[in-house]
């Protein structure tokens, strides 16, 4: 029997925020999971500049609490689910790590704001997360809506079945939705083409229910080429792997996955490299 799952639902009540939770909800809906609402409180320009007494500052974090609750409460009466709330001051990062702790959450989902040369090269509070959080994060954009889960895909530089198994437990998420995963392969070692083959992963219980169709491109544009693959296959959503680097290649070296997430029309969910 699978577990209920658990969503936490990053929002600071902008516009590509509320999609997100939006997002989230109807993720819960259909899943029957449990949602999360998390706000991570700052002060005000014109608090933060001066000396800020502790009663006032009390006042504005009771104020960002109540905005939060009325939030969960519209979200929960709107979409039928379970949803909670946290609302903290302190850092995102920080307080995302110490609620998954406290909620035992499964995925944590945040708006993406659209592309800018300054999103790629130094990213946002949600590429931030994706990077410095070992945890899987769906960052959505604003235009994103949330249509039943039909085709995943799943962009891998790995032909090992160890990369698939990295993310069985989204098993939980798609398995109630009959969702169909792509599993595409852009990788320039490889020398022979597999156009269409489907695969059925035999001894892995947590997998044997989902349909998967396995691609292999050879090509060096990995970027272009996985974005033409989202067309042609009309997937819902992009699943993503973000690698590790060492200190002085991150001063070079700009993600893949941090490029896409800024420059994404559907969700990008992006899992840990355990």
């Amino acid at each position: 029997m699978i577990s209920q799952l658990t969503i936490i639902a990053a929002t600071n009540y902008s516009e590509t925020a509320a999609n997100a939770v939006n997002y989230a909800a109807e993720i819960a809906k259909a899943v029957g999971a449990k949602l999360v609402l998390f706000n991570s409180f700052s002060l005000s320009v014109h608090s933060a500049n001066s000396l800020i007494s502790a009663s006032e500052m009390q006042k504005q974090l009771d104020k960002a609490v109540s905005r939060l609750d009325v939030l969960g409460r519209a979200t929960a009466a709107l979409f039928h689910i379970e949803v909670s709330t946290f609302c903290s001051y302190s850092f995102l990062e920080d307080e995302l790590i110490s609620i998954i702790d406290i909620t035992g959450a499964d995925l944590i989902v945040m708006g993406m704001a659209e592309r800018s040369f300054a999103q790629e090269l130094l990213g946002n509070s949600t590429t931030s997360v994706i990077k410095n959080i070992n945890f899987p994060v769906l960052a959505v954009p604003k235009n994103a809506h949330f249509h039943k889960l039909k085709k995943i895909l799943y962009a891998s530089d790995s032909v090992g079945w160890s990369s698939i198994k990295k993310f069985s437990w989204i098993r939980n998420i798609v398995e109630p939705l009959g969702t169909e995963i792509e599993i595409f392969n852009v990788n320039n070692s490889i020398k022979e083409l597999k156009e269409e083959q489907s695969i059925r992963l035999t001894g892995e219980e947590e997998l044997e229910d989902v349909k998967y169709i396995y691609k292999s491109v050879r090509s060096n544009a990995v970027i272009e080429e996985i974005k033409k693959e989202i067309k042609k296959y009309n997937a819902d959503i992009l699943v993503m792997m973000p690698r590790k680097y060492g200190f002085w290649d991150s001063l070079v070296h700009i993600s893949k996955t941090r490029i896409m997430a800024a420059g994404m029309e559907i969700p990008l969910l992006s899992i840990p490299n355990y």
